[in-house]
């Protein structure tokens, strides 16, 4: 069973080889296929079109099935990586240690925004960005910079959300003025999911932000707090049960792949476990108002 840990508890040698699966990926071009995918939904999912990646409540179970191919991919290359998570109510600066040069570099330098250390630096000669939105080639980021975002998601704000008992409401977009999934994505409320991309900033303030290797350990805390959600609120089930205009229900689809659904993806269980589990296994059937 793959276990994903706190990267901040991650030995040297567990971070070596998480590092040498993400340059084996990229080196071979499959990396590049994560990135164009997340980017081309990232341009779809609208508040009135056909949504399933983001602003909708399919979310967070397409970012989980999103993360299991991914978390395959690694595997590939070493069978004993597993996806770490950045928990960014504790490890809130700069000086954390997922930005050391031995893991995935720090931020960016001010002239533009240009990653100059560790692995994923230009200069390492291992990391160019081929899917882009601009013309850089290297990776960027300007961690605690934003106006929009100078701080990251403190616990009190988790908390607040964990606590809402309703996965996610009419009209199922980014103006849900209730539910879990739009506060947790970040469109009401503290602004969790999204404020943490736009306080690393760069490449991770857009639709190509899977070019930065920090998107992976963001979203495993993500999937993580829907876990510990699920947990809290085990008779509050994914909705929508029937089928809904522009939306994928339950046992809908999601694409881009056509044997995945909503319902797949309610028990990470089965495919892996978190080192700490908040007192797991629990009674959760993804059924709505039981």
């Amino acid at each position: 069973m793959n276990v994903r840990k706190n990267q901040a508890r991650l030995s040297r040698a567990e971070k070596r080889r998480f590092v040498n699966a993400l340059l084996t990926l990229k080196r071979t071009g499959v990396y590049d296929t994560f990135v164009t995918m997340h980017n081309t939904f990232q341009r779809s999912d609208t508040d009135t079109t056909d949504r399933v990646a983001h602003r909708s409540p399919s979310f967070l179970p397409w970012h989980r099935y999103f993360l299991i191919e991914f978390e395959r991919a690694l595997q590939s290359v070493d069978r004993r990586v597993t996806l770490p998570y950045w928990d960014w109510t504790r490890d809130r600066t700069a000086a954390s240690s997922l930005w050391a040069p031995d893991f995935l570099g720090g931020t960016g330098r001010d002239l533009d925004g240009q990653v100059m250390d560790g692995p994923f630096a230009q200069s390492a000669g291992n990391w160019d960005l081929t899917v882009r939105i601009d013309e850089n080639t290297y990776l960027r980021r300007a961690l605690g910079k934003s106006e929009r975002a100078p701080e990251l998601p403190s616990r009190d704000d988790v908390e607040a959300v964990l606590a809402l008992a309703e996965y996610d409401a009419e009209p199922y977009n980014s103006t849900c003025t209730s539910g879990f999934r739009n506060h947790l994505e970040g469109w009401r409320g503290a602004n969790i999911h999204n404020r943490v991309h736009l306080w690393v900033g760069g490449q991770m303030a857009t639709g190509v932000s899977p070019n930065d290797p920090a998107f992976w350990l963001h979203h495993a805390f993500v999937d993580k707090l829907w876990a510990q959600w699920q947990r809290r609120h085990p008779r509050s089930g994914y909705v929508p049960t029937a089928e809904t205009p522009n939306i994928v229900e339950l046992h809908g689809f999601m694409r881009p792949w056509n044997d995945v659904k909503p319902a797949d993806m309610l028990d990470h269980r089965r495919h892996y476990r978190f080192d700490t589990e908040f007192g797991f296994p629990f009674p959760y059937d993804g059924a709505a108002g039981r």
